[in-house]
Parts: C-alpha cells; sequence; structure tokens
C-alpha cells in the first residue's frame, strides 16, 4: 500500500491505512468514511491495543529465565489466538479453513484470558459431527465445504477438551446445550475422503451426547484389542499403516484412555452411572492391553500395520522409537508406572539433540527401507515429521517430564524448543531462519539444513507450549472456582513470581519461594497473610488485589505427583460437571 509524501521542511502529515472487509463495495465504502479522519483512526487502533493488552495480560510471569518470560507473557497467546484461532492465515498456510483436532486444543490456551471462547468452540465443533459420531477432518466456516474421513483421533479431540474445559471453569452447564449433526452419505467401501458440503441433520442432541457419540464410534478395536489406526491418528501422515483396517494405533490407545478415564469423571458427576463404569472399566483394558501387546523392552512401539508388523520398535530400520507413544504413556496414567518412565527416559536420550538445539519425533526418519507407512515418507529424512522436530508431539515429552516431576529436565527440553534461543546471534539467525518471537511447527534435523524453523506462526505448538509452561512448570491451573498452584521448577531456581487476573476483575499476586532448592512440593500456602492447606486456592471474586504466598520444599516424590495428577486428587476436586 504506497503513498507518496511530499514534506515541507518541519512539516508533519500522519497516514493512517485500513486493512479490512465487509460484504459488499457500499459497505466498505461506508467504513472507510468512517475512520478517514486521522484521530478516529488513532482512537480505534488505541482501542484495538487495550483489547489486546486485557487479554493478554490476564497472566504476567517473572522467573529467572528471561525468554521464557518474554514468549510467555505476550507472544504464545497471541499465536495461538490471533493467526491459529482467528486467523487461520499465515505465509505458510493460507487456506483458512478449521481443523478440526487443531482449534479445539488451542483453545485450551484460552481457558484463563477469554473461556468464553473456548466454550463457544465446543459448540462450533460438535455442529460439525456426523450424525454417526465422526467429524469433519477440516471446513470452511463461511461455506461448510469440508472433508470427511478415515482419521482415527479427529472425533476424539471434542470430549477430551470439553472434559478439559469443564474442569477447568467448573462450567455444567455446556453439557446441556442443544447441537445439530450434520448428515451425508458414509464413505464407500476404498474410499479414503469425502469432500461435500454436508445438510444439516433434522437430529440435535446435548453437547454430552455428542461427546459420548463420539466416543463410542472411537471404540473400533484390532486383532490386539488396541484401536485401528485407519487413515492415520494425530499423525495423518502415517496414513498407510493401517490402510486395510487391521493396522492398530499405540499413541491412539493411550489417547482414547485418557479420554474415556477424563469422560468417565463427567458422566459420574451428572449420575450417569453405567457410561462411567463402562468407559473407565475399558480405559483400564486398553493400559493391559497396550502393555501386553506393545511394550518393546525398553520403550513402547509406535503401532502395528496391517500385517501386525510392528512400527516403533528396536527391530525395525525406520522409526525405531517415536516420541509420542513414550510421552502420552505418562500423560494418560492407564499402563505400566515403572515402564512408563523408562519409556520416557528412551525418548529423551534418542530423540533429544542437545548440540543441535531440538528434539526429534521420531528416528531414524523413513528412507524407503521398511514397510510403507504413508505420505510421512514423501518429506525428506529429517524434515517435518519425518524425523525433525516436529514441535506440537515433542511437547508433549515436556508435558511428562514435569508430570514426573522432573523439573530440571523440564525447563532446559522447554528451552531447546524456545525460539528466541534460536536467535541469539548472527550465526544462530542465518541458521534458524525463523522469526524469533513466535514458534515454529518443526525444525530441520538433517544437513545442510539442520536447525532451519519451518512453518512458523500457523502450529498449534502455540497453545501448547504457553499451556505446559504455565499450567505444568509453574504450577498455575484453573479449577473452577480455585486456583492449583504447584510448580514443578529448576531446583536451581529461588522462585518465581505471577499476577493473575480473578473472575471479579481483580489481581492475585502469585510469589513463589524455594528455599530447598527442590523442583516440586508445596509445604505452605498463604492467601493475604491466612494459612491454607494443600495446593488450592479460593479465587477472590472481588476487585481488589490480593496476595499469595507459596513456599516449596520437602520430599514429595515423582511417582506421587504423578499418582496425584493422574487419580485427579486436585484437578477433579471441583468435579467435572462443575458440581
Amino acid at each position: 500500500l504506497p503513498v507518496e509524501l511530499t514534506l515541507e521542511p518541519g512539516e508533519k502529515k500522519e497516514i493512517s491505512f485500513l486493512l479490512g472487509a465487509e460484504s459488499d463495495e457500499e459497505k466498505a465504502l461506508d467504513v472507510l468514511r468512517r475512520y478517514v479522519e486521522p484521530e478516529r483512526a488513532r482512537v480505534v487502533a488505541s482501542e484495538s491495543a487495550l483489547a489486546w493488552n486485557e487479554i493478554l495480560g490476564s497472566i504476567v510471569v517473572k522467573t529467572p529465565d528471561p525468554a521464557f518470560d518474554l514468549l510467555t507473557n505476550r507472544w504464545l497467546l497471541y499465536q495461538a489466538l490471533g493467526c491459529r484461532f482467528w486467523g487461520r492465515s499465515p505465509f505458510f498456510q493460507s487456506g483458512g479453513a478449521f481443523g478440526y483436532r487443531d482449534q479445539l486444543q488451542d483453545s485450551l490456551a484460552l481457558v484463563h484470558a477469554r473461556p468464553d471462547l473456548t466454550r463457544a468452540h465446543l459448540l462450533v465443533a460438535a455442529a460439525r459431527q456426523f450424525s454417526e459420531g465422526d467429524v469433519q477432518h477440516w471446513w470452511h466456516a463461511d461455506t461448510g465445504e469440508g472433508v470427511r474421513t478415515h482419521c482415527s483421533d479427529d472425533l476424539l479431540w471434542l470430549p477430551w477438551v470439553a472434559s478439559h474445559y469443564a474442569e477447568s471453569t467448573g462450567d455444567a452447564s455446556v453439557w446441556e446445550e442443544r447441537v445439530p449433526f450434520l448428515h451425508e452419505r458414509p464413505l464407500k467401501d476404498g474410499e479414503h475422503d469425502l469432500y461435500s458440503v454436508p445438510a444439516q441433520s433434522q437430529e440435535s442432541a446435548s453437547f454430552y451426547e455428542h461427546c459420548g457419540r463420539a466416543l463410542e464410534r472411537a471404540i473400533v478395536l484390532g486383532p490386539q484389542g488396541l484401536p485401528t489406526i485407519r487413515q492415520g491418528d494425530w499423525n495423518d501422515g502415517m496414513n498407510r499403516v493401517g490402510i486395510g483396517g487391521v493396522g492398530e494405533s499405540v499413541w491412539l490407545a493411550w489417547f482414547l484412555a485418557d479420554a474415556l478415564r477424563r469422560f468417565a469423571d463427567v458422566a459420574r458427576a451428572r449420575g450417569d452411572h453405567g457410561r462411567s463404569d463402562r468407559y473407565r472399566a475399558e480405559a483400564s483394558r486398553l493400559g493391559e492391553r497396550i502393555d501386553a501387546a506393545a511394550w518393546d523392552g525398553g520403550w513402547y512401539r509406535r503401532a502395528f500395520f496391517d500385517d501386525g508388523s510392528p512400527l516403533g520398535s528396536s527391530a525395525n530400520e525406520e522409526c525405531r522409537i517415536d516420541a509420542i507413544a513414550q510421552s502420552w504413556s505418562v500423560i494418560s496414567g492407564v499402563g505400566d508406572p515403572a515402564r512408563a518412565r523408562v519409556a520416557l527416559d528412551a525418548s529423551v536420550e534418542q530423540l533429544v539433540d542437545r548440540d543441535e538445539k531440538l528434539i526429534k519425533l521420531l528416528t531414524p526418519p523413513f528412507s524407503g527401507r521398511g514397510p510403507d507407512p504413508g505420505y510421512i515418507a514423501a518429506y525428506p529424512p529429517g524434515v517435518r515429521e519425518n524425523g525433525g522436530q516436529y514441535t506440537h508431539g515433542v511437547l508433549w515429552t515436556v508435558l511428562a517430564l514435569f508430570l514426573t516431576g522432573k523439573g530440571g529436565e523440564g525447563h532446559e527440553l522447554l528451552s531447546l524448543l524456545n525460539p528466541i534461543h534460536h536467535a541469539t546471534t548472527k550465526d544462530e539467525i542465518a541458521r534458524y531462519q525463523g522469526e524469533p518471537y513466535v514458534v515454529a511447527a518443526d525444525v530441520y534435523a538433517a544437513p545442510p539444513h539442520v536447525g532451519r524453523g519451518g512453518w512458523t506462526w500457523y502450529t498449534g505448538s502455540a497453545s501448547w507450549m504457553y499451556r505446559i509452561g504455565v499450567e505444568w512448570m509453574l504450577g498455575i491451573r484453573r479449577a473452577g472456582r480455585d486456583l492449583i498452584v504447584d510448580p514443578c521448577i529448576p531446583s536451581t531456581w529461588t522462585g518465581f513470581e505471577a499476577s493473575y487476573r480473578t473472575p471479579g476483575g481483580g489481581t492475585l499476586f502469585i510469589i513463589v519461594e524455594n528455599p530447598e532448592a527442590v523442583s516440586t512440593g508445596v509445604l505452605e500456602l498463604e492467601l493475604d497473610g491466612q494459612r491454607l492447606s494443600g495446593t488450592t486456592v479460593p479465587l477472590p471474586t472481588d476487585e481488589a488485589n490480593h496476595r499469595l504466598r507459596v513456599r516449596l520444599g520437602g520430599s514429595r516424590s515423582s511417582e506421587a505427583r504423578l499418582r496425584s495428577e493422574k487419580s485427579g486428587e486436585e484437578l477433579r476436586s471441583t468435579g467435572s460437571g462443575g458440581e
């Protein structure tokens, strides 16, 4: 948008640029007329800045790691909301469509600042579900055009995210919302996808039932009792592993078990005990089946092809070990805890490259030496999902470290993923070639481009990095009307500070002290000078400022921390149904 200016000595001119869209020319001209005056433009620009400050200032942290603070205090949430959730159109991907699993995960980063947006998107996503329980893999909001596929994990993100939302906000009313289904013909035998504009069905159901229908549709088990991978799971590049409908996904088994276990709590809070008992039993059985079928001796296999041969095994020439099958053995909490810890350690040992400051999604990459896993093998070895750092997936390794009480190692790997640490010198900038203030979807792990960032801005990594840093390292998690403060930090940190905007519009100033140099364990809580027990603080509802002092100490073991997280003693203390 070039503008030619001629300035006399000492002269000043002010130019306003307006970028926008309207439905027709007359409406566009009307907007232009309203904002043509620089003063009016200045006012709305100021209003926009204030609106962003309100959102991005909901949590402000100050830790011994200034790079973490810089990214967490504004950039991560801005990236997740501005680009991923609202814009959906950066340099590397300009389609503008909603991805079913994509924006659902992104929305969880908003539960502190804008939970209304999380809630609204849950209902939008539910409305893109077919009456059979499966969903559009992606869709365009303006036309409804989208694609129906056999992707196996898409539909599970609805109940999984909904359970987290209810735990965080205590909102029970969302389960009662009536939402229609989509109507479209099923995929034919041998048909991999169907691009269409599906009609809205005459049938509708409660949001609770939408989530239940997704879970029922997802329980499609293969010969070893694990869910079938079908047209790919979270790593949809593995779209030929189970192309025949028999291959099974170990990662999907962990994820399905976690979704079932969480939704069982929702069902129990609503008095739906039959469904609750059935889902909890199935989650437990999945854990047993994974341990029986997928344990490789030092870590968990990733999947099984249609012919039963393993992927992600020490016997494989390609993809000997995959990160997400190990991290989710910890996150789901349904398998053998000792094996989960061994698997996580193996993942860190084999996939973390500290010299190059990256974490690989899997190793070795696919290069045509084994069975065809799908289009993931079309990427060059060491690029994107094919053995590069796929940041979204490897962030789950960081989460698993915090869940097992390894605050120092978790922070170290979180720092490896922080783009600021990839651009502190001229040589690093030349090598990384990405913006240092936004997360990259991937970082190349093979010569001649080792360390080069790819696909910045449009990545679900931003929301996950924000949540992991705030909720699991700093331990600041919302639980209905309460706040849980249970950090897992490097033992070298003497403490940190944070401010949290309360529901009434006030501010809770959190001061964490670590005089005994521990990673985890809350010894004392004081809210405005009043001692509290445990790690839960009732959130003030007034507009005043309050002070929370947190003192760490003692020796709460990793096993105890993991048991606490997985049994939900803290996260579910207010009830998933918001009771």
